[in-house]
Parts: C-alpha cells; sequence; structure tokens
C-alpha cells in the first residue's frame, strides 16, 4: 500500500511555520503547524475546535471565500490543514493567514457558532483558548524566512 504524503514528511524536525503540504489539481494543501511535533505539547480539543470555529469563519469571509476549499485541525494536535484553489499564491495565503490570527486575537464576544443550533458541542468553544493558540502561531510567522514554505529536511 502506498504512503500518504503527510507521512513521507520527517517529524522529526518540523517546527512551527507555515507550509505547502501537497498540490492536487487546481488546489493547494498548506500544513499550518502551530506546534513541533512528538514534544508533549499538543493543543486540547477546545483549542483546536475554537481556533477552527474561527479561522474557518473569517476565511471564509475574507476576500478569497471562493477559493477556500477547508480550513480543519490535524489529527495529531500539531496544526490545522488550510486548502485553497492555486489562484490564490502562497504568499497570499500566507498573509491571509496572518490577517485571519490578528482578527482572531483581536475578536471580542464569542467564538463564531457557539450554540446548540449551530454546532455540535458547542460546550467546547472557548475564545481565550483560540486567542492564545493564534498569538503564539503568528509570532511563529511573524519569525518565518522560509518563503518558499518548504518543510524543513534537518
Amino acid at each position: 500500500m502506498e504512503r500518504i504524503k503527510s507521512f513521507e514528511i520527517n517529524h522529526d524536525v518540523l517546527v512551527p511555520g507555515f507550509y505547502i503540504s501537497r498540490k492536487d489539481g487546481d488546489v493547494i494543501t498548506y500544513d499550518l503547524r502551530t506546534r513541533r511535533p512528538n514534544k508533549g505539547d499538543y493543543m486540547s480539543d477546545a483549542t483546536m475546535h475554537s481556533v477552527e470555529h474561527m479561522f474557518a469563519t473569517l476565511a471564509r469571509n475574507s476576500k478569497y471565500a471562493d477559493q477556500v476549499i477547508y480550513f480543519g485541525p490535524m489529527g495529531c494536535q500539531t496544526g490545522f490543514y488550510f486548502l485553497l484553489r492555486d489562484t490564490v499564491s502562497p504568499m497570499e495565503a500566507f498573509e491571509l493567514t496572518k490577517d485571519i490570527l490578528r482578527k482572531t486575537i483581536a475578536h471580542e464576544g464569542e467564538v463564531f457558532g457557539k450554540s446548540a443550533i449551530e454546532c455540535g458541542h458547542y460546550e467546547n468553544l472557548d475564545i481565550n483558548l483560540a486567542k492564545e493558540e493564534c498569538k503564539t502561531y503568528l509570532a511563529a510567522l511573524e519569525a518565518q524566512t522560509n518563503m518558499e514554505f518548504t518543510y524543513p529536511t534537518k
């Protein structure tokens, strides 16, 4: 059986950052790695869920709304996948990500979709968890120097 692309990445050398994971036709999958894998520092379910609600809502309300395919957490609890049409350049996707993080940090009020009608586990949403995660990740992106968005090899 063929290994999936994400299993071919050396997780021992991954650091928080913004990476191009794969390209499939006209869709680019971005790896928004918020934590170093396998180091014992993982996002809680509530953190992942809260960031997902905020990021997905803001992305789908951005000027790139029609190019957004998907945003969601990685099962390993170390980041998110963000899928966009290739009409959005990697640099535009990077800037959009930082803009969404800033908007989440500045958000006043509850997490978007925090009600029983809108969400299947609305009690598991916390705006403060989302803000803290976004602050930490934004700092990593602002320090990122790899503008090719390739995975580290060493």
